[in-house]
Protein backbone atom coordinates (compact mmCIF):
# COMPACT_ATOMS: atom_id res chain seq x y z
CA UNK A 1 0.00 0.00 0.00
CA UNK A 2 1.21 3.41 -0.79
CA UNK A 3 0.88 6.32 1.85
CA UNK A 4 0.88 10.27 0.43
CA UNK A 5 2.43 12.14 3.56
CA UNK A 6 1.49 15.50 1.73
CA UNK A 7 2.26 17.62 4.78
CA UNK A 8 5.22 15.85 5.76
CA UNK A 9 5.99 13.14 8.57
CA UNK A 10 8.43 12.92 11.18
CA UNK A 11 10.96 10.79 10.25
CA UNK A 12 10.11 8.02 13.23
CA UNK A 13 7.24 7.71 11.92
CA UNK A 14 8.19 7.03 8.03
CA UNK A 15 10.31 4.05 9.16
CA UNK A 16 7.69 2.72 11.54
CA UNK A 17 5.18 2.77 8.31
CA UNK A 18 7.81 1.27 5.87
CA UNK A 19 8.84 -1.06 8.32
CA UNK A 20 5.53 -2.65 8.48
CA UNK A 21 5.49 -2.78 4.87
CA UNK A 22 3.44 0.63 3.20
CA UNK A 23 5.75 3.04 0.94
CA UNK A 24 5.63 6.39 2.31
CA UNK A 25 5.93 9.70 -0.18
CA UNK A 26 6.92 12.56 1.38
CA UNK A 27 6.97 15.08 -1.93
CA UNK A 28 4.25 17.39 -1.50
CA UNK A 29 1.82 17.44 -4.39
CA UNK A 30 -0.25 20.73 -4.66
CA UNK A 31 -3.56 21.37 -3.67
CA UNK A 32 -4.69 21.95 -7.34
CA UNK A 33 -2.53 18.69 -8.20
CA UNK A 34 -4.64 16.36 -6.09
CA UNK A 35 -7.55 15.41 -7.29
CA UNK A 36 -5.10 13.42 -9.82
CA UNK A 37 -2.60 12.49 -8.28
CA UNK A 38 -3.73 11.16 -4.99
CA UNK A 39 -5.47 8.52 -7.03
CA UNK A 40 -2.05 6.83 -7.30
CA UNK A 41 -1.99 6.11 -3.06
CA UNK A 42 -3.75 4.08 -0.66
CA UNK A 43 -3.79 6.85 2.08
CA UNK A 44 -2.73 10.53 3.08
CA UNK A 45 -1.91 12.36 5.58
CA UNK A 46 -1.95 16.43 6.32
CA UNK A 47 -1.62 18.62 8.77
CA UNK A 48 -2.83 21.96 8.01
CA UNK A 49 -2.12 23.30 4.99
CA UNK A 50 -3.40 20.60 2.93
CA UNK A 51 -7.68 20.13 2.38
CA UNK A 52 -9.88 16.88 2.50
CA UNK A 53 -12.86 18.10 1.41
CA UNK A 54 -15.80 16.14 -0.26
CA UNK A 55 -15.01 16.85 -3.94
CA UNK A 56 -11.88 15.46 -3.82
CA UNK A 57 -13.06 12.43 -1.48
CA UNK A 58 -15.18 11.82 -4.39
CA UNK A 59 -12.91 11.99 -7.11
CA UNK A 60 -10.86 9.69 -5.02
CA UNK A 61 -12.48 6.27 -4.20
CA UNK A 62 -9.43 4.58 -3.57
CA UNK A 63 -8.14 6.71 -0.09
CA UNK A 64 -8.69 3.96 2.37
CA UNK A 65 -7.72 6.09 5.07
CA UNK A 66 -7.35 9.58 5.96
CA UNK A 67 -4.72 10.98 8.91
CA UNK A 68 -4.19 13.91 10.54
CA UNK A 69 -0.91 15.00 12.19
CA UNK A 70 -2.43 17.09 14.97
CA UNK A 71 -5.45 18.18 16.74
CA UNK A 72 -8.17 19.89 14.83
CA UNK A 73 -9.86 18.30 11.74
CA UNK A 74 -11.60 21.25 10.24
CA UNK A 75 -9.39 21.11 6.83
CA UNK A 76 -10.97 17.09 6.26
CA UNK A 77 -14.89 16.84 6.11
CA UNK A 78 -14.56 13.85 8.45
CA UNK A 79 -18.19 12.78 8.42
CA UNK A 80 -18.56 12.70 4.64
CA UNK A 81 -15.26 10.23 4.43
CA UNK A 82 -16.44 8.30 7.15
CA UNK A 83 -19.93 7.99 5.10
CA UNK A 84 -17.85 6.56 2.34
CA UNK A 85 -15.75 3.87 4.45
CA UNK A 86 -13.06 5.69 4.72
CA UNK A 87 -11.13 5.61 8.37
CA UNK A 88 -9.92 9.17 9.48
CA UNK A 89 -7.98 9.40 12.55
CA UNK A 90 -5.81 12.08 14.32
CA UNK A 91 -2.96 12.48 17.01
CA UNK A 92 -5.02 14.27 19.77
CA UNK A 93 -2.49 13.97 22.80
CA UNK A 94 0.64 14.03 20.56
CA UNK A 95 1.31 18.02 20.94
CA UNK A 96 -0.74 19.31 23.73
CA UNK A 97 2.26 19.92 26.35
CA UNK A 98 4.32 22.00 22.80
CA UNK A 99 0.85 24.02 22.70
CA UNK A 100 0.59 24.84 26.30
CA UNK A 101 4.36 25.67 26.43
CA UNK A 102 3.65 28.33 23.34
CA UNK A 103 0.99 29.70 25.58
CA UNK A 104 3.64 30.66 28.40
CA UNK A 105 5.86 31.90 26.05
CA UNK A 106 3.33 34.25 24.65
CA UNK A 107 2.26 35.06 28.04
CA UNK A 108 5.61 35.61 29.65
CA UNK A 109 6.17 37.52 26.54
CA UNK A 110 3.28 40.08 27.27
CA UNK A 111 3.77 40.68 31.38
CA UNK A 112 7.31 41.65 30.11
CA UNK A 113 6.93 43.23 26.57
CA UNK A 114 9.26 41.56 25.14
CA UNK A 115 7.54 41.19 21.85
CA UNK A 116 7.67 45.19 21.73
CA UNK A 117 11.49 44.94 23.05
CA UNK A 118 12.49 43.06 20.65
CA UNK A 119 11.35 45.51 17.89
CA UNK A 120 12.88 47.96 19.26
CA UNK A 121 15.94 47.50 20.83
CA UNK A 122 17.78 47.21 17.04
CA UNK A 123 16.68 50.33 16.29
CA UNK A 124 16.93 52.34 19.32
CA UNK A 125 18.58 50.42 22.01
CA UNK A 126 21.80 52.71 21.21
CA UNK A 127 20.24 55.77 21.43
CA UNK A 128 17.32 55.65 23.60
CA UNK A 129 18.17 52.75 26.17
CA UNK A 130 16.71 54.73 29.22
CA UNK A 131 13.45 55.87 27.50
CA UNK A 132 13.10 51.90 26.56
CA UNK A 133 14.15 50.83 30.29
CA UNK A 134 11.18 52.86 31.33
CA UNK A 135 8.94 52.44 28.89
CA UNK A 136 8.87 48.77 30.02
CA UNK A 137 9.48 48.94 33.61
CA UNK A 138 5.70 48.03 34.86
CA UNK A 139 5.62 44.70 33.87
CA UNK A 140 4.15 42.13 35.66
CA UNK A 141 4.63 38.74 37.20
CA UNK A 142 1.82 36.08 36.45
CA UNK A 143 2.26 34.14 39.92
CA UNK A 144 -0.71 34.78 42.05
CA UNK A 145 -2.68 35.78 38.93
CA UNK A 146 -5.71 33.65 37.47
CA UNK A 147 -5.46 32.13 34.17
CA UNK A 148 -9.07 31.58 32.76
CA UNK A 149 -8.95 28.26 30.27
CA UNK A 150 -11.79 28.19 27.53
CA UNK A 151 -11.87 24.69 26.56
CA UNK A 152 -10.41 21.93 28.59
CA UNK A 153 -9.39 19.16 26.51
CA UNK A 154 -5.76 17.64 26.42
CA UNK A 155 -4.09 20.91 25.31
CA UNK A 156 -6.45 22.76 27.83
CA UNK A 157 -5.34 20.38 30.90
CA UNK A 158 -1.90 21.18 29.87
CA UNK A 159 -1.85 24.78 29.74
CA UNK A 160 -3.56 24.61 33.14
CA UNK A 161 -0.64 22.45 34.56
CA UNK A 162 1.66 25.21 33.48
CA UNK A 163 0.16 28.24 34.73
CA UNK A 164 -0.58 25.62 38.55
CA UNK A 165 3.21 25.40 38.55
CA UNK A 166 3.72 28.82 38.24
CA UNK A 167 1.96 29.70 40.99
CA UNK A 168 -1.31 31.16 38.93
CA UNK A 169 -5.06 30.08 39.73
CA UNK A 170 -7.24 28.34 37.52
CA UNK A 171 -10.52 28.74 36.12
CA UNK A 172 -11.98 26.99 33.26
CA UNK A 173 -14.90 26.13 31.10
CA UNK A 174 -16.18 23.49 28.98
CA UNK A 175 -18.97 22.05 27.74
CA UNK A 176 -18.21 18.72 29.84
CA UNK A 177 -18.28 18.57 33.25
CA UNK A 178 -14.07 18.40 33.91
CA UNK A 179 -12.05 17.74 37.39
CA UNK A 180 -11.77 19.21 40.43
CA UNK A 181 -8.09 19.54 40.76
CA UNK A 182 -5.23 18.02 38.11
CA UNK A 183 -2.11 16.03 39.42
CA UNK A 184 1.14 17.86 38.81
CA UNK A 185 4.28 15.57 38.58
CA UNK A 186 6.98 17.59 40.52
CA UNK A 187 10.72 16.85 40.74
CA UNK A 188 11.70 12.95 41.71
CA UNK A 189 7.96 12.07 40.35
CA UNK A 190 6.38 13.44 43.27
CA UNK A 191 2.94 13.86 42.38
CA UNK A 192 0.39 16.50 43.75
CA UNK A 193 -2.99 17.98 43.16
CA UNK A 194 -3.78 21.30 42.56
CA UNK A 195 -7.59 22.61 42.73
CA UNK A 196 -8.67 24.07 39.39
CA UNK A 197 -12.37 25.62 39.02
CA UNK A 198 -14.61 25.01 36.66
CA UNK A 199 -17.12 28.01 35.75
CA UNK A 200 -19.53 29.62 33.13
CA UNK A 201 -18.34 31.16 29.99
CA UNK A 202 -19.26 34.54 31.49
CA UNK A 203 -17.19 34.36 34.69
CA UNK A 204 -14.06 34.05 33.12
CA UNK A 205 -14.74 37.14 30.89
CA UNK A 206 -15.36 39.11 34.10
CA UNK A 207 -12.62 37.89 36.14
CA UNK A 208 -9.56 36.46 34.61
CA UNK A 209 -6.41 38.39 34.34
CA UNK A 210 -5.59 35.92 31.09
CA UNK A 211 -7.55 34.00 29.20
CA UNK A 212 -5.76 31.04 26.35
CA UNK A 213 -8.45 29.33 24.18
CA UNK A 214 -8.56 26.02 23.44
CA UNK A 215 -11.11 25.71 21.63
CA UNK A 216 -12.75 24.66 17.39
CA UNK A 217 -13.77 27.31 15.62
CA UNK A 218 -17.74 27.20 15.05
CA UNK A 219 -20.33 29.50 13.48
CA UNK A 220 -19.15 32.74 15.42
CA UNK A 221 -16.08 33.64 17.43
CA UNK A 222 -15.88 32.50 21.18
CA UNK A 223 -15.18 36.39 21.54
CA UNK A 224 -16.10 38.98 19.45
CA UNK A 225 -17.81 42.71 20.67
CA UNK A 226 -20.41 41.10 22.89
CA UNK A 227 -17.56 39.19 25.12
CA UNK A 228 -14.71 42.13 24.78
CA UNK A 229 -17.31 44.13 26.93
CA UNK A 230 -17.33 41.68 29.76
CA UNK A 231 -13.90 41.36 29.39
CA UNK A 232 -12.04 42.55 33.02
CA UNK A 233 -10.51 45.58 32.05
CA UNK A 234 -6.04 45.12 31.29
CA UNK A 235 -6.69 41.68 30.47
CA UNK A 236 -3.95 39.14 28.25
CA UNK A 237 -5.28 36.81 25.90
CA UNK A 238 -4.07 34.01 24.10
CA UNK A 239 -5.12 32.58 20.40
CA UNK A 240 -3.07 29.20 19.77
CA UNK A 241 -6.22 26.92 18.67
CA UNK A 242 -8.10 28.58 15.59
CA UNK A 243 -8.27 31.55 13.37
CA UNK A 244 -11.38 33.22 13.86
CA UNK A 245 -12.11 32.16 17.85
CA UNK A 246 -11.31 35.81 18.23
CA UNK A 247 -12.73 38.38 16.25
CA UNK A 248 -9.54 39.83 14.86
CA UNK A 249 -11.10 43.02 14.68
CA UNK A 250 -12.69 43.65 17.65
CA UNK A 251 -9.33 42.66 19.10
CA UNK A 252 -7.79 45.54 17.51
CA UNK A 253 -10.43 47.95 19.12
CA UNK A 254 -9.97 46.91 22.42
CA UNK A 255 -6.29 46.70 22.61
CA UNK A 256 -6.43 50.54 20.86
CA UNK A 257 -8.94 51.12 23.80
CA UNK A 258 -6.83 49.86 26.61
CA UNK A 259 -9.43 47.24 27.29
CA UNK A 260 -7.30 43.94 26.35
CA UNK A 261 -3.68 44.76 27.52
CA UNK A 262 -1.63 42.47 25.14
CA UNK A 263 -2.59 39.61 22.85
CA UNK A 264 -0.63 36.48 21.83
CA UNK A 265 -1.48 35.36 18.15
CA UNK A 266 -0.20 32.00 16.94
CA UNK A 267 -2.91 31.29 14.21
CA UNK A 268 -5.13 33.86 12.60
CA UNK A 269 -8.37 34.89 10.32
CA UNK A 270 -6.69 34.96 7.02
CA UNK A 271 -3.83 31.91 6.88
CA UNK A 272 -1.24 32.34 5.48
CA UNK A 273 -2.15 35.75 5.13
CA UNK A 274 -2.78 37.32 8.20
CA UNK A 275 -4.03 41.28 8.36
CA UNK A 276 -1.53 43.77 8.12
CA UNK A 277 -3.11 45.76 11.33
CA UNK A 278 -2.67 42.40 12.95
CA UNK A 279 0.99 41.67 12.15
CA UNK A 280 1.95 45.56 12.81
CA UNK A 281 0.25 46.21 16.18
CA UNK A 282 2.43 47.06 18.83
CA UNK A 283 0.55 45.46 21.54
CA UNK A 284 0.46 41.54 19.80
CA UNK A 285 2.69 38.93 20.39
CA UNK A 286 3.30 37.01 17.26
CA UNK A 287 3.92 33.67 16.10
CA UNK A 288 3.29 31.76 12.38
CA UNK A 289 0.81 28.88 13.76
CA UNK A 290 3.69 26.61 15.28
CA UNK A 291 1.91 25.51 18.17
CA UNK A 292 3.24 22.02 17.79
CA UNK A 293 6.03 22.58 16.27
CA UNK A 294 8.58 21.11 18.22
CA UNK A 295 10.98 18.35 17.54
CA UNK A 296 9.61 16.09 20.59
CA UNK A 297 5.86 17.15 19.36
CA UNK A 298 6.88 15.90 15.88
CA UNK A 299 8.14 12.60 16.61
CA UNK A 300 5.35 12.35 19.08
CA UNK A 301 3.26 12.59 15.95
CA UNK A 302 4.53 10.59 13.95
CA UNK A 303 4.87 7.87 15.81
CA UNK A 304 0.70 8.23 16.65
CA UNK A 305 -0.35 8.87 13.16
CA UNK A 306 1.85 6.10 12.35
CA UNK A 307 1.29 3.45 15.01
CA UNK A 308 -3.19 4.07 14.38
CA UNK A 309 -2.43 3.92 10.35
CA UNK A 310 -0.94 0.51 10.62
CA UNK A 311 -3.73 -0.61 12.53
CA UNK A 312 -6.50 0.79 10.29
CA UNK A 313 -4.57 0.15 6.84
CA UNK A 314 -3.65 -4.20 8.47
CA UNK A 315 -7.35 -4.51 9.03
Amino acid sequence: MRILANDGIDAVGKQLLEAAGFEVDTNHIPQEELAEKLKNYDAITVRSATKVRQALIDACPNIKAIGRGGVGMDNIDVEYARSKGIAVINTPAASSLSVGELVFAHLLNGVRFLYDANRKMPIEGNTKFGDLKKAYAKGVELGGKTLGVVGFGRIGKETAKIALGLGMNVLYTDLYEGPKALTLTLSGGIQVDVPVKQVAIEEIFKNADFISLHVPFLDKPAIGAAEFALLKDGVGLVNASRGGVIDELELIKALDAGKVSFAGLDVFDNEPTPRTEILTHPRISLTPHIGAATNEAQERIGVELATLLIETLKK
